[in-house]
């Protein structure tokens, strides 16, 4: 066993480093949000497009690593009787939900307004196309890739993702923050008092039917 001083290190450590994480979480959220905002205007280009998937793929590990370190304690603290009431969830679990929804909207987007990205990814490093490479071989004919279906998949299995992390989430958070968010602010519904636990956590899969795919992604 450890001495205690090493212990009470450690342990500050790891607060230190959730803390900085979810700094930066917040920076690239309002960073995705910003580059969003551009799409179909004048600063739209492949070169943006890019750099809002990098940072999406960014986000969601920056998410997915964070909630790995919160998480664990907390299951723990509560498996032991301890009520914990740690503001590190409750922020991270704010920030996912607003990347949730800009996840949900950048999807839109690139429905409604789709980009040709064929050019940009001719000559450099792009998302793995295997699969059309596969299909060039046994069909014997070249295949253009499908960009932007490519991205609504790959848009579709983030969503799914940080939908997940926030039903994990959503079991460890204090009760006075249900408050904070009412059932309006995911589903346009209005209503008063806190939300019913299975209400809560369907409210953040309602949204997920906006989302569907259809075909397999060839790039995740």
């Amino acid at each position: 066993m450890l001495p205690s001083h090493q212990r009470q290190e450690e342990v500050l450590t790891k607060i230190t480093s959730v803390y900085t994480l979810i700094v930066d979480i917040n920076s690239q959220v309002a960073l995705f949000r910003d580059m969003l905002i551009h799409v179909g205007q004048s600063k739209d280009c492949p070169e943006l497009r890019e750099k809002i998937r990098k940072i999406r793929f960014s986000l969601v590990e920056a998410c997915r690593h964070t909630s790995s370190l919160i998480l664990p304690q907390i299951r723990t603290a509560v498996s032991e009787g301890i009520v914990t009431d740690n503001p590190h969830l409750v922020l991270l679990f704010y920030l996912s939900q607003l990347f949730l929804r800009e996840l949900i909207k950048s999807y839109r987007l690139v429905q409604v307004i789709p980009m040709d990205m064929s050019g940009y990814y001719e000559n450099r490093a792009g998302p793995s196309n295997l699969g059309n490479v596969i299909s060039q071989i046994l069909l014997c004919k070249q295949i253009t890739p499908d960009f932007n279906q490519e991205e609504l998949c790959s848009i579709n299995k983030d969503s799914q993702e940080i939908a997940h992390l926030l039903a994990e989430m959503q079991e460890f958070m204090p009760q006075q923050e249900i408050y904070l968010e009412r059932n309006a602010a995911l589903t346009g519904d209005d209503t008063n008092g806190p939300w019913p636990a299975k209400r809560r956590r369907n409210s953040l899969y309602k949204n997920m039917g906006l989302l569907c795919c259809v075909s397999r992604p060839n790039y995740l």
